[in-house]
C-alpha cells in the first residue's frame, strides 16, 4: 500500500515515514500542498497523510481540490484543537483528523481502518478476517469468535483485540493503548485498559486465570501470542 505523507515539517515527515516503512507501507512525500496534487495525481495513493498549516497551498485547500479528481482517504494533521477546524476539514472532504503530537500509534490505527473501509474486491475479504490460535474476527461484521462460536463483544473490547492481534507478540503499555485505542477518551483513567483486558480473556480465553494469548508482560504492558 502506498502513502503519501505532505508537511513542511521536515522531521515530522522523517519520523513518519521511517515508522510506516517500518511496517512495510511504501511511503512518498511532499512538503505543500501543490506537491500533494502533484503526487496524488502522478503516484496515484491508497492514503494521503496532509498537514494543515503549510506554504505555497494550504492542507485544507489541497484536500479540497483532491477531492475535485479523487476519493482517496485523506487524514489531516493539525496543531489546532478547536472543533470548528475539525469541521472545517471534513467539510473540505477529509476523511479524518488528528491534532499535533500524536502517538505514532495512533495514527498507525488510523491508517489501517481507513483503508480497510477503502479496501475492495478479494483484497479486502482477505484482510477483513483476522485469525490466531481459536481466536477469529469478522471485521466487517465487526464479530469476534472463540473455536467457531460467537462471542458477545462491546465496541472497545472488539477495538482492543483488533489491535493486539494485528501487532502479534509486541507487547504494549497501558499508556500506548490508552492513547491509540481510546484516543483522547478517559485520558486520566488508565485503569480502563486492565479492565478491558480482563473481561477480554473471561470472554475469550478457555481458563482467564491462566490465558494462552491475551498476555501480560510485568511491568511493561499486554501482547497477544499466536
Amino acid at each position: 500500500m502506498k502513502i503519501l505523507v505532505v508537511d513542511d515539517e521536515a522531521l515530522l515527515v522523517k519520523g513518519i515515514r521511517f515508522n510506516l516503512q517500518s511496517d512495510g507501507y511504501d511511503v512518498i512525500t511532499g512538503s505543500d500542498g501543490l506537491q500533494a496534487l502533484q503526487l496524488v495525481q502522478q503516484e496515484h495513493p491508497d492514503l494521503v497523510i496532509l498537514d494543515v498549516m503549510m506554504p505555497n497551498m494550504d492542507g485544507m485547500t489541497a484536500c479540497g481540490k483532491i477531492r475535485e479528481f479523487s476519493d482517496v482517504p485523506i487524514i489531516l494533521l493539525t496543531a489546532k484543537t478547536d472543533d470548528i477546524d475539525k469541521l472545517m476539514g471534513f467539510d473540505h472532504g477529509a476523511d479524518d483528523y488528528i491534532t499535533k503530537p500524536f502517538n505514532i500509534l495512533e495514527l498507525k490505527a488510523r491508517i489501517r481502518a481507513l483503508l480497510r473501509r477503502a479496501g475492495s474486491g478479494e483484497k479486502k475479504a482477505a484482510e477483513n478476517i483476522l485469525s490466531a490460535g481459536s481466536f477469529t474476527l469478522d471485521l466487517d461484521a465487526r464479530n469476534a469468535y472463540r473455536d467457531g462460536t460467537l462471542v458477545d463483544l462491546t465496541a472497545k473490547e472488539f477495538d482492543v483485540i483488533e489491535f493486539l492481534m494485528r501487532n502479534p507478540n509486541r507487547v504494549y503499555s497501558r499508556e500506548a493503548l490508552l492513547d491509540t485505542i481510546w484516543a483522547y477518551e478517559y485520558r486520566s483513567d488508565i485503569r480502563t485498559v486492565d479492565v478491558h483486558i480482563r473481561r477480554l480473556r473471561e470472554k475469550l480465553e478457555s481458563n482467564p486465570a491462566e490465558p494462552k494469548h491475551i498476555l501480560t508482560k510485568w511491568g511493561v504492558g499486554y501482547y497477544f501470542k499466536t
